[in-house]
């Protein structure tokens, strides 16, 4: 029985696509394109719900009341610590550390021995020199033999030349061998000051791989260690220190304030401050203006301020943050009635005061939500403004935070 014969073409038909699925699939694409705006509004309403139900973080400052003693508050202007003699230690020479005898924290005297360098070098050379030296002052005791006895020499001939036994020769011999060592005397002694003054140069040397502290202070920043290459200048690609320590003097501790140049005609040498430190917000130093600095900051508009504290403590560290309320006399309350102005009930910061095309108002923190408040502003002092009406005193204001507050949002304080 013959068998059939087996096509070897591919049947194409087998992969063509029919109206049917055809339809059904341009169904599919319809309803895809369909659901998604609706796709899209559920996750705008996902996210919206997310982020109404996220709590806002916010930092918060407290309305000061108007001082009612004898002296006010001028002006108000924040700083830093800044000790008045602060010294990275460097060595003169560039040099290995062999030693290091200090840490950070270490309370040093002046004059104490902080850190050694490899001197094996300069102490050959200092070993040499010696050498030169000892050798010089030999040779002069070698000399100074050969004189006495050429001066002996000189007697003879001039005695037998004067009775006419030896020649004017054998006098000119004798006298020009004693003038001879007379000199070679005289450039071994000069050999011996030059040999003492390299002497000198390289004790120099092996007192530069000694670091000692220049003023009683504490060390802040240990730059180096055993092992390490340290020069005075910046070389070997990086690799080579430049400090071996960073000690500053806590007896010189001020505080260096930036002043606004609008305000600085407030500030006089002198003048008492209040100085608050932000760690501790609760405990302020009395303090008075060192100096103020003759220059402006024309890119800030601002001119320096120094301000020296009245005592000093352990609490007051080198870069802490300071906020500086320069005080002066309080001038008469004017009388009470339709001439008298308005009085303010109390100082925020001005961080604190957002405004509108209508008014301004403030945000104050309750409970853990915002309140929004409309306030009538006086005159600033700096950094804070007067308020006449909407907080009081002991009020918590919003002073950072999300621009878009929504009153009644909540809130988490954040301490700044």
């Amino acid at each position: 029985m013959a068998s059939s014969p087996i096509s070897s073409k591919p049947d194409l038909g087998s992969l063509r696509i029919g109206d049917t699925q055809r339809k059904s699939s341009n169904t599919g694409k319809k309803l895809l394109i369909a659901a998604l705006p609706l796709l899209l509004l559920a996750a705008v309403g996902f996210a919206r719900f997310a982020l109404r139900n996220r709590k806002a973080v916010v930092e918060v400052a407290t309305a000061a009341a108007p001082e009612s003693g004898g002296v006010t508050t001028a002006l108000n202007a924040s700083g830093y610590v800044t000790p008045r003699r602060r010294a990275t230690i460097a060595a003169k020479i560039t040099g290995r550390v062999t030693s290091v005898h200090f840490d950070e924290g270490t309370r040093v005297a002046e004059g104490q021995l902080l850190a050694t360098l490899d001197d094996s070098d300069v102490q050959r050379q200092l070993a040499s020199a010696r050498a030169d030296r000892n050798s010089a002052r030999a040779a002069i005791a070698d000399f100074e033999v050969q004189l006495r006895n050429a001066n002996i020499q000189l007697r003879r001939a001039q005695d037998l030349q004067a009775a006419g036994v030896q020649t004017q020769e054998a006098l000119d011999n004798a006298r020009t061998a004693a003038d001879s060592l007379r000199a070679k005397i005289d450039l071994s002694k000069q050999q011996v000051l030059g040999a003492e003054a390299r002497i000198g140069e390289a004790q120099q040397n092996v007192d530069n791989c000694t670091i000692r502290a220049p003023f009683a202070g504490i060390v802040v920043s240990k730059d180096a260690q055993v092992g390490e290459m340290v020069s005075p200048v910046s070389a070997g690609g990086g690799f080579t220190r430049t400090g071996i320590a960073t000690i500053v003097d806590m007896n010189s501790n001020e505080v260096e304030v930036d002043v606004n140049e609008s305000y600085i005609a407030r500030v006089k040498p002198g003048q008492q401050c209040k100085a608050t430190l932000d760690a501790y917000p609760d405990a302020p130093y009395g303090a008075k203006v060192r100096t103020v600095i003759p220059t402006a900051d024309r890119q800030k508009a601002t001119v320096k301020v120094r301000v020296t504290f009245d005592k000093l403590d352990s609490k007051i560290l080198p870069d802490m943050g300071v906020k500086v309320a320069f005080l002066e006399e309080q001038a008469p309350a004017p009388a009470k009635g339709k001439d008298a102005g308005p009085q303010p009930v109390a100082f925020i910061p001005k961080t604190a005061v957002r405004s509108d095309a209508s008014t301004s108002y403030v945000f104050l923190a309750r409970s853990g939500k915002v309140e929004r408040r409309a306030v009538k502003l006086g005159s600033d002092r700096g950094t804070d403004v007067a308020v006449l009406a909407g907080v009081v005193p002991g009020d918590s204001l919003v002073v950072k935070g999300l621009e878009n507050l929504q009153d009644g949002q909540e809130i988490e304080t954040a301490h700044p």
